[in-house]
């Protein structure tokens, strides 16, 4: 198997494979790729020739998608362990174990990862050593990915509630109902944090108060995007709305 060359930090994507970028020699982007699948292994593959540069096998299904900083890829697996792997050798660096399966992606703030599990709990953890740093209880698991702004951490839980939280102390800002069942990550606009759960709605970001709601012309499975002022979403009416 190919040696992946050393990498630099760069911003994670949210959703789809994750790009690595070389960091020496001509740069490329991307210079690798990740996939992760439902057979539990990891595959970096070199983007120009399509060569394997390393696998690792998890313990269960991957459904979450990984986040990159510095030298390591998190992912939280079926298994129910979040995951730290080194990203030139897919060397796993650490695992810490939840209550159940796990199809939130994490979100990185700083040196803590932020990440949901169907056993009911956010988790916040240590970046460098996967130790728990705090846990909170929502109603039902936990499919929605964390969105982050600055210090707050925002999430959705099955039973509908979405819920607010002080990253650094796991303290409970607000909570506010937001349909029956919240399995999308929400996106932050200005002053509001919008989730999409059989519609659109915007709730503002200080008390959870609910600002609008947008019933729209058909059920809505997609992801919400927001792309400067605009949310983007798609219904399976096959109509795709533009929310300001």
């Amino acid at each position: 198997m190919a040696k992946c060359m050393p990498w630099i930090a760069f911003p994670a994507q949210k959703y789809g494979r994750v790009r690595l970028e070389a960091k020496s020699g001509p740069l490329r982007w991307p210079a690798v790729e990740l996939f992760f699948s439902a057979d539990a292994q990891v595959y970096a593959v070199e983007a120009a020739t399509g060569r394997g540069c390393w696998t690792q096998q998890l313990g269960g299904r991957i459904y979450s998608t990984a986040y990159a900083a510095e030298k390591q890829i998190y992912v939280g697996c079926g298994d129910g362990k979040v995951y730290s792997l080194d990203a030139s050798s897919g060397k796993i660096l650490w695992s810490t174990a939840t209550g159940n399966g796990i199809d939130s992606s994490p979100a990185v703030v700083g040196h803590t990862i932020v990440i949901g599990s169907e056993d009911f709990y956010v988790y916040a953890m240590d970046a460098t050593t996967g130790a728990v740093r705090w846990k909170y209880e929502t109603g039902l698991g936990i499919a929605s990915s964390p969105a982050v702004l600055g210090d707050l951490a925002v999430v959705g839980s099955k039973e509908g509630d979405l819920y607010a939280l002080d990253i650094p102390t796991g303290q409970l800002r607000w909570k506010t109902r937001a349909s029956d069942v919240i399995t999308s990550p929400p996106v932050f606009g200005e002053r509001v944090v919008c989730i999409q759960s059989g519609g659109t709605a915007a709730f503002d970001i200080t008390t959870g108060n609910q600002v609008w709601r947008a019933g729209l012309g058909g059920a809505i499975q997609s992801v919400p995007v927001l792309a400067g002022d605009v949310i983007y979403v798609a219904s399976l009416n096959g109509e795709v709305y533009a929310l300001e």
